[in-house]
């Protein structure tokens, strides 16, 4: 499947993106995930070829040169992430199509490199207070990187806009039945 069909997810942190994703993944068969590749170092738990795929930011720097990625950007010094076009063409050499939960960036870059096989979803939290509130309560933030996180969600949201489609995560049952209905429809789509 050559034409396979591209769904990117994005949204700000806390928003149920990755949620959403891996409800999607459990109960649609023919979608796949996008693994990204990384120069960042590989935590304990992570497996390679399925969390990431973790190369040295040399091989990272030559395969930017060789136009080897979809997309990709260095988020800290000699730290870069990025969607390896080899990864789309083996999800659709297996005839699925393929997933992405990728940050707002690098998901309108996949759009503009697959404008007509893409569907591109921003995840929307109900309300700047709720999606406070998700956040606080991961536990995971200090009150510094809280507000570092909620500085760049406003900014995210900005580009919602910009998306395919604006789905709104108010009730996470109801957002999963949504993602479901957006999915069927673009597949469908000839």
């Amino acid at each position: 499947m050559a034409n396979g069909k591209l769904f990117i997810f994005s949204a700000p942190s806390g928003a149920g993106k990755t949620t959403i994703v891996k409800h999607l993944l459990s109960v649609k068969p023919t979608l796949e995930f996008s693994v990204s590749a990384t120069s960042r170092e590989k935590r304990d738990a992570e497996i390679n070829e399925k969390d990431y795929y973790f190369i040295s930011a040399e091989e990272f720097r030559k395969k930017i040169a060789n136009d080897e990625f979809l997309e990709w950007e260095e988020v800290y010094t000699d730290q870069y992430y990025g969607t390896l076009r080899s990864e789309l063409e083996r999800i659709w050499a297996k005839g699925h199509h393929v997933i992405f939960d990728v940050d707002v960036v690098g998901g309108l870059n996949i759009k503009k490199a697959y404008p007509d096989n893409s569907l591109a979803v921003f995840v929307m939290p109900p309300s700047p207070d709720i999606l406070k509130e998700r956040l606080t309560n991961r536990s995971t933030e200090d009150d510094e990187s809280l507000n570092k996180r909620l500085g760049k969600a406003n900014w995210e949201i900005t580009f919602a806009d910009k998306f395919d489609v604006i789905l709104v995560n108010d009730n996470l049952n109801d957002a999963f039945e949504e993602a479901i209905k957006i999915v069927d429809q673009f597949i469908e789509k000839k």
